[in-house]
């Protein structure tokens, strides 16, 4: 995945999306034409494809005006109407009414922050079909004057992973639930984007993420640099509800792909190809080694002794269809006390071997 940055300096949305989509026309109209055709393969029929994008964008519309102008600003600036940018931003709400599923062999999570005044440290991989992602952004933005975002995504989705100038950070894993339908919520990303945009507590996060109508579940692992006494919290949300999971007595939280709330845990829907549990045990092995070491010895230690052969370390199987091959695309940190991401477009190993770089 080659990565490419933004800053956009503009404070209204509209104007906010048209430099971005002006700035990156071809790599919008890319991912969209990418992501329409996989949904192909997945058996949505095109004209539902539109019908969750429109449905799922004018949700984002009276959940953030504000979001829904910057999406219609980035599509025109893109060259595609806002349903065609929508197919990307809620990829996540297409996926839940996709008849064939595939392994969601996505994301593992860890954040340590313990009670104190000790800077919180992170890590997570971003797995995903590499051909869906052959280019991804980090954007910087200043969504109210004396107010920055930080956040790496992908073209056509409005957030992601990221941090904001009041210390709070934010991971994002795809979670799967018996209740996930296809009745077009607020996009997931959409969400994240918002939390990072106005959230300067773990309380105001969990309020917002807690505030949308979602038809598809995820993840929201959000902490802070204030010494608060809540200072990490993972926010699972889904069609039946919004749970909040707390760090253990170490400090450390930890999250793959399937729900911890014990309530919504009954209807997971995650499927045991994901190697989800497989995934959280291995974090929970080498998390105790983890703390007090820098972002390369974080990665090295992630995967411990097994290397790019770790369970956490995704690698496409040629032999399988394309949209069921999986690949580590990006190992990344987040800093919240300086407001910044220290990323490599890599698995774990091998960013620890070639290094980072920081946005």
């Amino acid at each position: 995945m080659q990565l490419h940055r933004h800053t956009s300096t503009a404070y209204d949305p509209r104007e906010r999306g048209l430099d971005i989509g002006r700035t990156w026309d071809a790599q919008t109209r890319n991912t969209a034409k990418l992501y329409s055709d996989f949904f192909t393969t997945l058996g949505v029929a095109p004209q539902k494809v539109r019908d969750i994008a429109e449905r799922s964008h004018e949700a984002l519309r009276v959940w953030s005006p504000a979001l829904a102008e910057e999406a219609e600003g980035w599509a025109d600036g893109a060259g595609l109407e806002t349903w065609e940018l929508s197919v990307v931003n809620a990829r996540t709400e297409i996926l839940a009414a996709a008849p064939k599923k595939v392994s969601s062999h996505e994301c593992s999570t860890a954040v340590y922050a313990p009670a104190g005044t000790g800077a919180p440290q992170t890590m997570q991989t971003w797995d995903w079909h590499d051909d869906l992602a052959p280019e991804g952004l980090l954007l910087e933005l200043d969504p109210s004057r004396g107010r920055t975002t930080k956040t790496f995504t992908e073209f056509g989705t409005l957030g992601k992973i990221g941090v904001n100038s009041e210390g709070l950070g934010l991971h994002f894993n795809i979670l799967a639930h018996s209740s996930d339908d296809d009745s077009a919520g607020v996009p997931v990303h959409a969400i994240a984007r918002r939390i990072l945009d106005e959230a300067s507590s773990i309380e105001q996060a969990i309020a917002i993420a807690s505030s949308a109508r979602v038809s598809a579940s995820t993840v929201f692992t959000v902490f802070t640099a204030g010494s608060t006494p809540r200072r990490a919290v993972s926010i699972e949300t889904s069609p039946a509800g919004t749970a909040v999971v707390d760090p253990g007595g170490d400090g450390w939280l930890l999250h793959t792909n399937h729900f911890l709330d014990p309530v919504l845990a009954e209807e997971d829907a995650i499927d045991d190809g994901a190697l989800s549990h497989q995934r959280l045990a291995h974090l929970g092995r080498v998390t105790p080694e983890l703390a007090g070491l820098s972002v390369a010895d974080r990665a090295k230690q992630f995967c411990s002794s097994e290397g790019a052969s770790s369970v956490v370390c995704f690698h496409p199987d040629a032999s399988a269809p394309r949209h069921e091959q999986w690949q580590t695309l990006l190992t990344i940190s987040i800093d919240a006390v300086n407001c910044s991401l220290t990323y490599a477009a890599a698995n774990p190993a091998g960013a620890a071997r070639d290094g980072f770089q920081v946005f």
